[in-house]
Parts: C-alpha cells; structure tokens; sequence
C-alpha cells in the first residue's frame, strides 16, 4: 500500500482513500446497480477511464474494501465484490444522496436520485439493510 495517510485525523484518512473523482462512484455502481466485473465499469455511462477503474480497483483491494476472485464461467473474468468494509459503507454513501439530492438540486436540477431513495427518508436503517440483501442476492442471482 504505497498511499500515506496525511494525519492521523478519520476524516482525513477516509478521505485518503475514497476521496478521489471515481472510488465511490466505483462503490456507489457495486451498491446500486450491481456491477461485478471490469467490463461493467467500463461500459458504464460515467466513462471512466480504464487505467483510472484498474488504479482504483487496486486500490480498493488493497484496503479490503473489495475483494477479487474469478467467474466460475469465465477463468478470464474477475469477479469484483464488496467487503463488510465496502459494505459498511452504505450508510455514508445514502447520507451523501440525501446531502446532494436536498442541497444540491438548486445547482443541478436535471439530477437524478434513485427511486429508491424515496423509501429512505422514511427509515434509514430499513432501507440500509434492504440494499446490502439486494446486494448479497445480486451475487446469488450469477
């Protein structure tokens, strides 16, 4: 792991990890719309950039935020999968949602929250537990 963390604040080492352009997004696509392997990160309407998605990958993996195995169909295939760490991170990541979707908005007006959010609002904490049981079942349903 060649990052240094700058302090010791925990803000700022959470920063020093997720802080950039793409890994939450990466988080966030893993989360909410499934995605399990390189190809579906690339292919992605955000465009990332391959070398910037296999960097943060990496990265992410290192910290065992993710782990990485291979498709049972495909040998070639990594399969891409959030950790109880990545997974710990459902709740930070619906409070930045909430955060842009009611401060936000003025600025970007065309933005788009999930339907799902919606249900949020009305209990967190169900709603929290309800995204990591569609996560686990994304992973059963391949």
């Amino acid at each position: 792991m060649g990052d240094k963390f700058r302090c010791n604040c925990p803000i700022t080492s959470a920063v020093d990890i997720l802080g950039d352009k793409w890994t939450i997004v990466i988080i966030k696509q893993m989360l909410l719309e499934w995605m399990k392997t390189f190809k579906d990160f690339s292919q992605d309407w955000e465009g990332i950039a391959s070398n910037i998605l296999s960097a943060r990958l990496k990265k992410l993996e290192e910290y065992k935020i993710i782990t990485k195995n291979k498709s049972s169909e495909n040998k070639k295939t990594n399969i891409y999968k959030l950790s109880e760490k990545g997974i710990g991170l459902i709740p930070t990541i619906l409070e930045m949602v909430l955060w842009s979707d009611q401060y936000m908005r003025e600025f970007h007006a065309d933005m788009n929250v999930d339907s799902r959010i919606e249900e949020s609002k009305k209990d967190k904490k169900a709603f929290i537990e309800k995204i990591e049981e569609d996560y686990f079942i994304s992973f059963e349903k391949n």
